[in-house]
């Protein structure tokens, strides 16, 4: 578990983006103006897709999943990983080239 403080002009978080085969992620994003956003992106790499989160508002990111955020301002949030191990430097780095 962790929290991730973007400062003022930084908008994007865990870019580039990976996957975790062991485990899976959960956010919970705060400190968001209520006219922001932030897109969250997941999905499998050759088709991801992006919800729409507000303030105080979480996302579920299963083991498969990219996972990565754009704001339209800064944000906090705190994440959470379950999973079978440990090992938090594990994760399948996603090529750019192959996101789609």
């Amino acid at each position: 578990m962790g929290m991730t403080i973007l400062e003022p002009n930084n908008i994007w978080n865990s870019m580039p983006c990976h996957t975790h085969a062991r485990r899976m992620e959960v956010y919970f994003y705060f400190n968001l103006p209520d006219d922001a956003v932030v897109f969250h992106f997941m999905g499998e790499p050759n088709e991801t897709r992006h919800i729409v989160i507000r303030n105080e508002e979480a996302i579920i990111s299963p083991d498969w999943s990219i996972h990565a955020g754009a704001g339209t301002s800064n944000y906090i949030f705190i994440w959470g990983m379950i999973g079978e191990n440990q090992t938090f430097t594990d994760m399948d780095a996603v090529n750019m080239a192959d996101l789609q």
